[in-house]
């Protein structure tokens, strides 16, 4: 079975549009655990503009399953994650004027940077890992980094308008994550995607861990946290059992 992260950026992004103290990022994750959820992300992002420091410290505290934290390579947030040591970080990009995240890393532009990043996490035993696009030159500066994982990132294939498109995409995936898992690298996916074009992407068997948001909670608001999340666990399921 793959492992299901569920991302709860997007309860905090509720709460934040009236700076109040609901929904609670916290008591979602505490639901999705109980409906199945492997493990929790949050994205601790500079700016703020959901997740919170003491979100962070609070689903550090009370989580039974693993914290997986999203961040940017910047000092500040090294700092955070050697404090509240989560059980993984992963590395994305960040601009302050982008709605969500935009595309992958460019690790050619920091690799020496982030060998020195992923070096201090694994000192404190924090699992390290990086956001990047399918390329060929992403994955092996991945490797080079000593990177634990790389996540790919799935918004480009689940912006896909027409089935040419979704095929190629998947085509991308698939090569990208056999040539990874060539180099002793762990592959995760995520951004953008749902319970419908999930499927296709479980169905690579070379993925072994989902990371997923925004759907999860939407479709939340209308079913609750847990049907959404065992729902999610079905389409995944699903994929898995297409693998050859």
């Amino acid at each position: 079975m793959i492992r299901l992260f569920v991302n709860v950026d997007h309860v905090a992004t509720v709460r934040e549009a009236r700076k109040t103290v609901e929904p609670d990022p916290l008591e979602a994750a505490l639901l999705a655990e109980k409906a199945g959820a492997y493990g929790i992300t949050a994205h601790l992002r500079e700016d703020r503009r959901h997740v919170q420091d003491r979100d962070i410290e609070r689903l550090k505290e009370s989580l039974r399953t693993p914290l997986n934290l999203e961040m940017a390579a910047v000092e500040e947030m090294i700092q955070i994650a050697l404090r509240i040591r989560p059980y993984q970080v992963s590395l994305v990009p960040e601009k302050r004027q982008e709605i969500t995240t935009e595309g992958g890393l460019d690790l050619l532009l920091q690799e020496k940077h982030l060998i020195k990043v992923g070096k201090r996490l694994k000192t404190q035993g924090i699992l390290f890992s990086l956001f990047i696009d399918t390329e060929r030159e992403q994955i092996e500066a991945a490797k080079r980094v000593g990177a634990d994982s790389i996540e790919f990132n799935t918004g480009p294939y689940s912006e896909c308008m027409s089935k040419e498109e979704v095929e190629a995409h998947l085509a991308q995936l698939r090569e990208a994550s056999m040539l990874a898992c060539g180099k002793g690298l762990r592959v995760f996916a995520g951004h953008g995607l749902t319970k419908e074009n999930v499927v296709a992407v479980a169905a690579i068997p070379e993925i072994e861990e989902l990371n997923i948001g925004h759907h999860i909670v939407s479709q939340s608001i209308y079913l609750g946290v847990d049907q959404s999340v065992k729902n999610m666990l079905i389409s995944i399921q699903k994929g898995v059992n297409l693998r050859h």
